[in-house]
């Protein structure tokens, strides 16, 4: 039974984790630096201040952190813009209905000037109650702290909210921070089983996770 629901936004709303990629890539490899999947990895779910300083490093040319995170992020803006970064099948309809039954958040591992801008791109920006981003909280995923801001958002305790993830350590956070957690794994970048085993749900299409948040939803409603 749940009284809210808490959606993750790369990957779960939109196709994106593979531009990220391709952005923390070419920044290292414009400064001589060559970027692989172990880096990231370590990057996925990380804040951007979190992965700014990760990819500054790494890359090693002496930009500063805010530098590095304008510059991936203008791009991921850019990549919108273009039509590259499109809601994932059946995603539209597993926010608006879910909105229907009870308030919904975002709570994302992007940067806020990222978060609005999809959102009000892809026209679903007036279905959430509360945005956070995990830029906006003291530590990143796994840690809970983004998802504990989104359900104080809403005013609803955690524990009776579900949380919609698709990466490792977008699980971990969502089951760190007591919410029913709802799994649609990315099948190119899946998660770790020790992530996928703190889901009490897991599915690899939209439509049977909008199913599945209805029936939570509607539960609640009567209870």
């Amino acid at each position: 039974m749940a009284e809210a629901v808490v959606f993750d936004m790369d990957g779960v709303l939109v196709e994106s984790e593979h531009l990220w990629e391709e952005g923390w890539a070419a920044f290292a490899a414009e400064r001589g630096a060559r970027w692989g999947a172990e880096q990231t990895k370590s990057c996925q779910g990380m804040s951007a201040p979190e992965w700014a300083t990760f990819l500054t490093e790494f890359a090693g040319a002496g930009d500063s952190p805010e530098d590095t995170e304008r510059a991936v992020v203008d791009g991921m803006v850019a990549a919108l813009e273009e039509g590259r970064i499109e809601l994932l099948d059946g995603a539209r309809e597993m926010v608006t209905d879910a909105a229907g039954l009870g308030p919904i958040a975002l709570a994302s591992s992007a940067p806020r000037r990222l978060i609005d801008a999809v959102l009000v791109h892809h026209g679903i920006d007036h279905h959430f109650k509360a945005t956070v981003s995990s830029a906006e909280v003291p530590r990143g995923k796994p840690s809970p702290d983004v998802y504990l801001a989104a359900a104080e958002k809403l005013g609803v305790p955690a524990a009776d909210c579900c949380a919609v993830e698709d990466s490792s350590n977008g699980l971990r956070a969502a089951a760190a921070a007591g919410m029913h957690v709802v799994a649609i794994p990315n099948p190119q970048y899946p998660p770790a089983e020790d992530a996928l085993a703190g889901a009490s749900f897991a599915a690899s299409d939209h439509d049977s996770v909008r199913r599945h948040l209805l029936s939570q939803l509607k539960e609640g409603d009567r209870s």
